[in-house]
């Protein structure tokens, strides 16, 4: 048997030999099939051994082969000893990672079957491995996982494991702590979760079944500093297909809803909200692009449903409080002020789109009560993309400054006091600015600046406008000097 190597051992040996040392220790673990001529201890440690080879494509191309596929799928699922088992699954997940042609060769040898049965150990790396490989044939692979739900139980096999996770969280910190295997067994089963709920919606209800484990361990997990990183990206990604609206009774109180548990209706929603309130302090616009936008739907998702008394804790939450007026919207620390100059992020256009309809559900999809609780700054982009229109009276309100009814003093003052309705900014709470008059002189400029503006603007024939410096000469309201 050759030396093992790794790390920059493994580095240093050229690709030729490293394919070479690769279809030897194959050719072994083949014969052994035939003719067991290995103990137990030498099989598992040329398992070990292929397994340090196994690194980049380009190096394991004998792997990649239906007879490679075959042989170590034979160790992996028809071996008596599990220690042989789980190291040559080690392998096989790899090899199925690398090369997305070997998926498919798996399902036409009939192994898939296995390792949805295998998925019923009450094994954490068992779980992990297995839950791995399906998750990896749910891409590139023609295997139809009705067979597996329906004649192998893989649903409820997915609920249990979730279920014996969700044990080894306390509220009072006295079990042990989960174990890196248990934490990465746990990412595969939600992974492999979210793919089967959106392929296979069909068993939804069933997978469903998760989601009171999934919400209590998301509760009692510590949360790490950066805070969206596996498991706690994968729990919530695992809840967004799973329904929020059980029994089929929106806004309404049920013992049944795992989301509103009694005697605490809120603390699923505030733990959503703390990790929110974490991330968007934490990551930059660009990386919460990708990883904050699924917990901002999932808050969506879980607001349309909520009991009509719930529904005030949230916008409580998440909109500008009055306390933040003296200041434009917007500027302050607060979560609040966040989640606005996210919604108009230039870098981060899909949690742009998601944070402002977050807000504006919050505001019961009404424009005028959109406007009152973020400003028209932060609304008017929303509401044109949407082709939303804010009511007449309100905008004639805002021009004169005056009410204009019940609807125009919602847009223009808040506890009795004023507000500009572009920043939301309390009125007598804006700075006094003093500008020096313009001289004549920077006036012409300005003039002329404004002049070259409009007359590029009708040149774009984008919108019809008129020259207010042309207009101006013909009203007569220019006169030549002497």
């Amino acid at each position: 048997m050759a030396q093992q190597l790794t790390g920059e051992g493994l580095r240093r040996i050229p690709q030729a030999a490293k394919e070479k040392e690769i279809t030897r220790l194959m050719d072994i673990l083949k014969l052994d099939l035939e003719q067991k001529n290995l103990l137990p201890p030498q099989r598992n440690a040329l398992l070990v051994e292929l397994k340090t080879h196994i690194r980049a494509i380009e190096d394991s191309g004998p792997l990649f082969t239906e007879d490679g596929v075959r042989t170590l799928s034979r160790h992996c699922f028809d071996s008596n000893s599990m220690v042989t088992s789980r190291e040559a699954a080690k392998c096989l997940a790899n090899v199925l990672l690398l090369e997305g042609k070997t998926r498919q060769i798996f399902v036409d040898l009939g192994y898939s079957i296995k390792a949805a049965q295998r998925l019923k150990n009450d094994n954490r790396e068992d779980e992990l491995l297995n839950s791995r490989i399906l998750f990896l044939l749910t891409y590139d692979t023609t295997l139809d996982f009705s067979q597996l739900f329906d004649e192998y139980q893989l649903a409820e096999s997915i609920n249990q494991n979730i279920l014996r996770h969700s044990k080894s969280y306390s509220k009072t910190g006295r079990r042990d702590p989960p174990t890196s295997i248990d934490t990465q067994a746990l990412s595969e089963t939600l992974k492999l979760l979210f793919n089967l709920s959106q392929y296979y919606p069909r068993y939804l209800p069933t997978l469903a079944r998760s989601a009171p484990s999934i919400l209590k361990i998301l509760c009692r997990i510590h949360l790490a500093t950066p805070v969206l990183q596996p498991p706690v990206t994968y729990l919530v990604n695992a809840l967004l297909n799973l329904s929020v609206n059980y029994d089929d009774k929106p806004h309404k109180d049920s013992d049944s809803n795992p989301y509103f548990p009694k005697p605490d209706q809120y603390c699923n929603i505030d733990r959503f909200i703390s990790i929110l309130d974490n991330a968007v302090r934490t990551y930059t616009e660009e990386q919460l692009e990708t990883l904050v936008t699924p917990l901002v739907t999932l808050l969506r998702k879980v607001y349309e449903f909520a009991p009509l008394h719930v529904r005030p804790h949230m916008q409580t939450a998440l909109l500008p409080s009055n306390s933040e007026r003296s200041l434009p919207l917007g500027k302050s620390n607060t979560l609040a002020s966040r989640l606005l100059r996210l919604s108009n992020s230039p870098v981060a256009p899909s949690l742009r789109e998601s944070v402002s309809s977050l807000l504006f559900e919050l505001s019961d999809k009404d424009a005028a009560n959109f406007v009152c609780n973020v400003g028209y700054g932060f609304a008017s982009g929303f509401l044109m993309t949407h082709d939303l229109q804010v009511p007449t009276s309100a905008t004639e309100g805002w021009s004169t400054g005056q009410s204009g009814g019940d609807l125009g003093e919602r847009l223009t003052s808040v506890d009795g006091k004023e507000i500009n309705p572009v920043t939301g900014q309390i009125r007598e709470m804006e700075p006094d600015v003093t500008e020096e008059e313009m001289t004549e002189e920077e006036k012409e400029r300005e003039a002329e600046r404004l002049f070259v503006l409009f007359e590029r603007l009708k040149a774009t024939g984008v919108v019809s406008v008129r020259n207010p410096v042309e207009q101006a000469v013909q009203d007569g309201r220019f006169k030549e000097l002497d």
